[in-house]
C-alpha cells in the first residue's frame, strides 16, 4: 500500500462523511454542463465518500464512482442505497495510475474534483487523460478541477519534485497553464476557470474540455 493510498484510508477511517453531505461547486457546475452535452453515464475519478457522486445521481445521471479507497467507496454506496440511488451509482476501486477498466467509449461524460492534483507525477497525469479519452465517447465532456501554481501551498512544504509538494502528509501536484494546455492538446478545451475553495484558501482552476465528435 502506497502512503498516499494508507494516508486516505486512515483518513476516511477516522472521518467519515469527512467533506460533509452538500455537492462541491464544481460537481454543481459539471452536473449543468453534461446536462447540455446530453450525457446520461458519468464516471467520476476519485469519487471519496461520494458527496459529489450522490448529487449527480440525484440529478438524474448513472453514475460509475471510482475512487482507490475501499474504505470510502463503502460509505458512499451506503449513501447511495440509504438515499434510494442504490441503481444509479456503482462503485469501482481504481488506482487511477493503472488503465481504468472500463470499454472504450463507454461513458458520456467524466468528472474529478482534486484528483488530477494528487501525488502523480506528470507523465502519470498525461497518461490518465489519454485513458479519459479512451473511455469517453465522442462529444464528450471532461471536467476536472486542480490546485494550481497561485496557491499559497505552491513551494512550501516539502519538495518531491516534478511541482509536487507535501504538507502534513498530504501531497499536492500544483499546475501551471501549460500543463492544462497540453492535456488538452487533441481536445476542444472550453474553459479555465479560476476560483476559490476552503480555508487558506485553496487557489484552484476548473477545466472544461470536450472530444471532437468526429
Amino acid at each position: 500500500m502506497s502512503d498516499q493510498h494508507e494516508h486516505w484510508q486512515r483518513t476516511y477511517r477516522e472521518h467519515p462523511g469527512m467533506y460533509g453531505e452538500e455537492p462541491s461547486a464544481a460537481a454543481v457546475y459539471a452536473a449543468k454542463a453534461f446536462r447540455e452535452s446530453g450525457a446520461v453515464d458519468v464516471l467520476e475519478l476519485g469519487a471519496g465518500h461520494g458527496r459529489d457522486a450522490i448529487y449527480l445521481a440525484r440529478q438524474g445521471f448513472r453514475v460509475t464512482a471510482a475512487d482507490f479507497s475501499a474504505i470510502g467507496l463503502a460509505q458512499l454506496r451506503e449513501r447511495a442505497e440509504a438515499a434510494g440511488l442504490g441503481d444509479q451509482v456503482s462503485t469501482l476501486e481504481h488506482d487511477v495510475r493503472q488503465p481504468i477498466p472500463l470499454p472504450y467509449r463507454s461513458v458520456d461524460a467524466v468528472y474529478a474534483h482534486m484528483l488530477l492534483c494528487m501525488n502523480l507525477s506528470t507523465q502519470e497525469i498525461r497518461d490518465l487523460v489519454a485513458e479519459v479519452r479512451r473511455v469517453l465517447k465522442p462529444g464528450g465532456v471532461f471536467v476536472y478541477t486542480v490546485r494550481n501554481t497561485d496557491d499559497a501551498h505552491f513551494g512550501t512544504g516539502k519538495a518531491l519534485g516534478d511541482y509536487i509538494y507535501e504538507h502534513g502528509g498530504f501531497a499536492v501536484h500544483f499546475f501551471t497553464a501549460e500543463l492544462v494546455d497540453t492535456l488538452a492538446l487533441g481536445w476542444d478545451l472550453r474553459e479555465r476557470h479560476s476560483f476559490e475553495e476552503g480555508e487558506l484558501p485553496r487557489r484552484l482552476w476548473r477545466i472544461t474540455q470536450e472530444l471532437p465528435r468526429h
